[in-house]
């Protein structure tokens, strides 16, 4: 087994989605990892899920030798997260702590209020996670190629950027390093926003009364999806990160008000124009939104239409791969009422006309 640069034990401290995760990753590294919860029974699912051993011992006085972890990872709700980073820094003051946390400024302040040892705590965040919670939920693979945020601070040691890259690292994870508030204002844009906005969408769907939800297509599903998010834990994220949260929010309900000002009356001088710029606006903003690879090169889309049998996706992809053309992106949908999928595939611009004359060689039916 290729050598680690982390080092065991690790204590994973919390065994939901990221914990347990976290265990499975460096398990199959051969990294040895403790197990710690509050809840025995989720303890006991990750131990017996294959994501560690349960821990022994609470802190360095009573725990042998080979359980007395290196680093310790902190994975609790973000409301209780500082906390429980101080209990681990005072139980093990040879280890380094981390929390992976979706906001990094309320825990390094709880931390830094408290008079703990500072120069032993690193915040950091995988930008991964599931729609789905729990022990059972973890993947191994959870971080390969996902950016994972490290945030340094006033105290922050070498030896402390060191172990805790060494961990993100041997997980798969792309370190990027920001500052805790840069962090929570990053997050707060691209992550705790569009949670509400897609809550706030889906909830205007209980008002339908013409089951309009049936004629749904790929835009609703893609703006609503998140909205099936937990509550729970989403307000223990907002209420650490609300005042920038807010203060987004209020743009977006500002330029939302001035579309509707020029909805009511479309005939009005500069009404076309508002609607206009708001939408190439919204064309802008897109752009910046890294595609595969982190590129942002436009691609070339093409719809295919396809039988709902089986054996037919496995046709389409084999007639696509013997032309030789690489899909860049993506994206099956469903036909209501009809046996009938959409594969919207999206390719090179100069391999479009390509896979056009291929497809339809072959007999499949497209919608350009």
């Amino acid at each position: 087994m290729a050598p680690t640069r982390t080092n065991s034990p690790v204590l994973v401290v919390g065994t939901g989605l990221l914990g347990s995760s976290v265990g499975l990753g460096l398990r199959m590294k051969g990294v040895d990892v403790l197990l710690s919860d509050a809840s025995p029974v989720a303890l006991g699912l990750a131990a017996d899920y294959g994501a560690g051993r349960i821990a022994p011992a609470r802190n360095a006085d009573e725990a042998e030798p080979q359980d007395v972890p290196k680093i310790v990872v902190v994975c609790v709700p973000p409301d209780v997260a500082g906390r429980v980073v101080v209990q681990q820094l005072e139980a093990w003051p040879d280890a380094i702590v981390t929390d992976v946390t979706s906001v990094k400024l309320a825990p390094l302040e709880h931390v830094r209020a408290s008079g703990a040892d500072l120069s032993r705590y690193l915040g950091s965040h995988p930008m991964a996670g599931r729609e789905t919670g729990g022990p059972l939920a973890g993947r191994a693979n959870l971080f390969v190629g996902r950016p994972w945020v490290v945030a340094p601070h006033e105290e922050t040691t070498v030896f402390a950027l060191q172990e805790v890259e060494g961990l993100a690292l041997d997980l798969g994870g792309t370190i990027v390093t920001l500052a805790a508030e840069e962090h929570d204002d990053a997050v707060a844009l691209i992550s705790h926003v569009p949670q509400l906005v897609s809550s706030v969408m889906a909830e205007q769907l209980l008002a339908d009364e013409t089951e309009a939800a049936a004629l749904a297509g790929a835009g609703l599903r893609d703006v609503t999806r998140i909205a099936a998010s937990d509550p729970t834990m989403w307000n223990q994220i907002l209420a650490a990160n609300g005042p920038r949260v807010a203060r987004i929010l209020r743009n977006v309900a500002a330029d939302t008000t001035a579309l509707a000002d020029a909805l009511d009356d479309m005939a009005q001088p500069g009404a076309r124009k508002t609607v206009a710029e708001h939408m190439r606006a919204g064309n802008e903003g897109v752009s910046k939104v890294p595609g595969k690879h982190g590129s942002r090169r436009t691609f070339a889309r093409l719809t295919v239409l396809v039988d709902d049998q089986p054996g037919q996706l496995a046709r389409l992809f084999a007639d696509i791969g013997a032309a030789e053309i690489n899909i860049e992106e993506l994206v099956i949908e469903h036909s209501p009422g009809v046996n009938l999928g959409l594969v919207q595939l999206e390719v090179l611009p100069e391999a479009h006309g390509k896979l056009i004359e291929v497809l339809e060689a072959r007999g499949w039916r497209l919608a350009q």
